[in-house]
């Protein structure tokens, strides 16, 4: 299990990658070794590292240092994203967008509706968090979107919100509120780039859709 490295790369794999954080202060083989186990008993490498904190000190060989250490992979991970895109950086590419958007918002249980406000040369001004819970016609405020980015005179916006499901496929809904969003913001001249819907591992841009 875990093996996901292609034949003659020299990345390690899953299990390996595992054994390098478990054998911290040990002999290579029982990080090895454990690295296996967890992978068999858990799925993923993902799996292992979003396992509870029960289940994995149940494991022999996961005591509170390690228990400590597959809790801060995840962490830092994120935060190495998050600081992708800070304030005053350019997005380069849609690639940017999407490993800071999933960063912030795949690994939440609840939804999130984000806006991304950018300047004429699309570097980022600010990222907020607007409202939570389940996006749908009456949750979501078009003029309070408007009031934020004329306040710190953004010339483009774009949206994201996350699917706890972890599907990134659109609903009706999301598709109603991406298109009064763009009506009030293009009546204030600025421009609604995309709408990023966030799922487990992907993301579905509504802009290569057509539907902006």
């Amino acid at each position: 299990m875990g093996r996901t490295a292609q034949a003659g790369s020299s990345e390690p794999d899953d299990a390996e990658l595992l054994a390098l954080l478990l054998r911290a202060g040990s002999r290579a083989s029982v990080g090895a070794g454990l690295a296996d186990r967890l992978l068999q008993r858990f799925g993923s490498l993902r799996q292992v590292f979003d396992a509870d904190s029960a289940s994995l000190l149940a494991e022999d060989g996961i005591g509170s240092a390690r228990l400590a250490l597959l809790r801060a992979v995840p962490l830092l991970a994120r935060r190495y994203f998050e600081q992708s895109l800070p304030a005053g950086a350019c997005i380069r590419s849609p690639a940017d967008t999407e490993a800071f958007l999933l960063s912030k918002l795949r690994h939440l249980g609840h939804e999130r509706f984000c806006c991304m406000y950018l300047d004429n040369r699309h570097r980022v001004l600010r990222f907020d968090e607007l409202f939570r819970g389940t996006i749908d016609g009456t949750s979501v405020y078009p003029r309070e979107v408007v009031k934020e980015a004329l306040s710190i005179n953004a010339a483009a916006v774009i949206l994201a919100h996350n699917h706890p499901s972890g599907v990134a496929e659109p609903s009706q809904a999301d598709e109603r509120i991406t298109r009064r969003l763009k009506s009030a913001l293009d009546l204030v001249d600025i421009r609604l780039l995309d709408h990023l819907i966030i799922g487990d591992s992907a993301t579905t841009s509504l802009a290569s859709r057509g539907l902006l």
